[in-house]
């Protein structure tokens, strides 16, 4: 029965964020006109006040993020195109990451480079996971198994920790950065605030969650190895 317990509080610990963040941004993306000006039309505006009008907004499938190479505040959808209280919230958040390079904040710059020198151990690892089982097919020995493990938790796991590590980032840009422009601009309607910090909490934790949840698919690995080669 411990181990039952056990196992279901790791995967409280992994998937609830992930289950949190997602159901938060759904509950307050309806109505749909709640605001007069859609996501990537707020975003605008922000950036014009803050004048940054070089950086570009455009539409994304990849989620929402600020591309600090090419200069670009993306919006899904949902938000892009969206008059909700998700939606400007979460432009402004992707903004605040927008002023936090413009100005050189220097826990910005410590992210952009954690996240770029990530890049090649995760392809690394990626590698791994791709071959290790054609190798365990053929070799039937317990080292290729071993070898895909660690591939994946080098490629998930090291993710996670770098999400980690830079939280503070995503906290600065929700609360040092988008909430004062949400407040400054009279922006939110009466008895919002509440729930857009509820949202831009949502924003911040974002990657932790994303990568908390991969973690479950390195456990996943783990189990299909014990049960050894098909």
């Amino acid at each position: 029965m411990s181990y039952v317990i056990i196992i279901a509080i790791v995967l409280v610990v992994l998937i609830g964020p992930s289950l949190w963040v997602k159901g938060t941004m759904k509950k307050y993306s309806q109505p749909d006109d709640r605001y007069p000006f859609t996501g990537a039309v707020f975003a605008s505006k922000l950036l014009t006040a803050l004048n940054l009008q070089d950086i570009k907004i455009e539409p994304t499938e990849l989620g929402d993020h600020y591309d600090p190479i090419a200069r670009a505040v993306r919006l899904t959808a949902d938000k892009h195109d969206s008059k909700s209280l998700t939606a400007i919230t979460i432009a402004a958040h992707e903004v605040g990451h927008a002023h936090q390079h413009a100005i050189g904040y220097g826990p910005f710059k410590l992210r952009t480079l954690l996240v770029k020198t990530m890049a090649p151990a995760e392809r690394f690892g990626a590698l791994i996971l791709m071959t290790a089982p054609f190798i365990a097919l053929i070799t039937r020995v317990p080292g290729p198994g071993l070898l895909m493990f660690l591939g994946g938790l080098l490629t998930l796991g090291l993710g996670a920790v770098v999400h980690l590590i830079t939280l503070p980032t995503e906290l600065n840009a929700s609360f040092g950065r988008a909430l004062p422009m949400l407040e400054e601009g009279n922006i939110l309607k009466e008895g919002d605030e509440v729930y857009a910090r509820r949202l831009l909490t949502a924003a911040a934790c974002t990657y932790v969650a994303a990568s908390l949840m991969s973690l479950i698919n390195v456990a996943r690995w783990w189990t299909i190895l014990r049960k050894g080669p098909l």
